[in-house]
């Protein structure tokens, strides 16, 4: 059998990971078919649990048992997600023994309520690992300053790290900063670094569509066009040139020694929100040596269908610098605007989290 342009793309250098989890996904066989077709991992948060459990009765066979039990909602969720994180790491447990621990993960999200609280964070890191129990399980925290010292302290510990909602070249650099630190602790206390895995999860069509709204707002001015759906691609590539340069610097070729692995860069957010822009834009254009893309499901069937495995990023960045400095010309921070799509995407998720707590509060008074 021909191989699928996703395993095409593995073999190349590049790993996709599919962004999305529900029961029914998992208990259908459609996951199955997925890491058939060369998916190697998953990632998952808050939004797409709320999206999944309300979408039908399929988790609500667990929710009136746990109900039964006395479960506070909190409780409920905790048990629910947690059951379909494990169910996932089992599925792509062989893919994770295959690859030394390259691929086969699935990511859990930390409390997004406690992104801007260290301790906690900390604390909810540890217990959620202890729970879930599964060696190709990561565990999100957002780039947020409360977040790097988080994100240190469970890479220290012995934690596999999804590092979320980076969208800025200063959060990338702090992200590998705060993981090189981690490594680092552990190694002190004789861990065994060749264990645990970390990603820098960049998001990227949301930089594409903020920055295009304030584009459209210079109507009069010919370069404003021209450079409509090109900011996020740029923003990526400078990111991947500063993922080139630490990966070749002495520091983290003294940890290499030492059994450490590289922090692959997760391109997220890769949905073509635009339906002027080519529905596997944030794919074709993202295509990058050691690196992973988690994609939704109409994006992954579209470039199954025809998708084309070729370069597009590397480390010379040059154009995508010009394209920076064009926006700046304009007025465009891109600093500025990657700083609003953090917080805007750490309340994002609170709020899904609150939604999601909220349905299954309504499901158990329904019960």
């Amino acid at each position: 059998m021909a191989e699928t342009t996703v395993e095409q793309l593995r073999h190349w250098g590049q790993s996709i990971w599919f962004d999305y989890i529900s029961r029914s996904l998992i208990e259908t066989g459609r996951l199955k078919a997925l890491i058939e077709s060369g998916v190697t991992g998953m990632t998952s948060n808050p939004t797409i649990f709320d999206q999944a459990i309300k979408s039908g009765d399929e988790y609500d066979d667990q929710i009136g048992e746990l109900q039964g039990q006395g479960k506070t909602t909190f409780e409920i969720y905790d048990e629910v997600t947690v059951r379909d994180i494990q169910a996932a790491a089992d599925m792509f447990r062989p893919i994770y023994e295959r690859t030394e621990g390259l691929d086969g993960y699935v990511s859990l999200e930390i409390n997004p309520q406690l992104a801007y609280k260290t301790a906690e964070t900390i604390e909810e890191g540890r217990r959620l690992a202890a729970k879930v129990d599964r060696p190709n399980v990561m565990f999100k925290v957002p780039a947020t300053d409360d977040g790097y010292d988080a994100i240190t302290a469970l890479l220290a510990a012995g934690n596999n790290v999804n590092v979320t909602l980076i969208f800025s070249l200063g959060q990338y650099r702090k992200t590998a900063a705060a993981y090189l630190e981690g490594i680092q602790r552990l190694l002190q206390v004789k861990g065994d670094a060749r264990r645990v895995r970390s990603v820098a999860s960049v998001f990227v069509s949301r930089v594409d569509t903020a920055v295009d709204k304030l584009l459209d707002q210079l109507q009069g001015k010919k370069e404003a066009q021209s450079l409509r759906g090109t900011a996020a691609v740029a923003n990526a590539n400078l990111i991947y040139r500063e993922y080139a340069r630490i990966c070749s610097g002495d520091e983290f070729k003294q940890l290499q020694k030492q059994g450490t692995p590289i922090q692959r860069v997760l391109w997220g957010s890769t949905g073509t929100k635009n339906p002027d822009y080519n529905d596997i834009k944030y794919v074709a254009e993202l295509i990058a040596k050691d690196t992973v893309n988690t994609v939704p499901e109409k994006t992954l069937e579209a470039f199954l269908d025809h998708g084309v495995v070729k370069e597009a990023l590397t480390a010379d960045a040059d154009e995508a610098q010009r394209i920076i400095d064009a926006l700046q010309g304009l007025g465009i921070d891109i600093n500025a605007v990657c700083a609003k799509l953090l917080e805007d995407g750490v309340s994002a998720f609170e709020k899904s989290f609150d939604s999601l707590l909220d349905a299954i509060e309504n499901k158990t008074k329904g019960m």
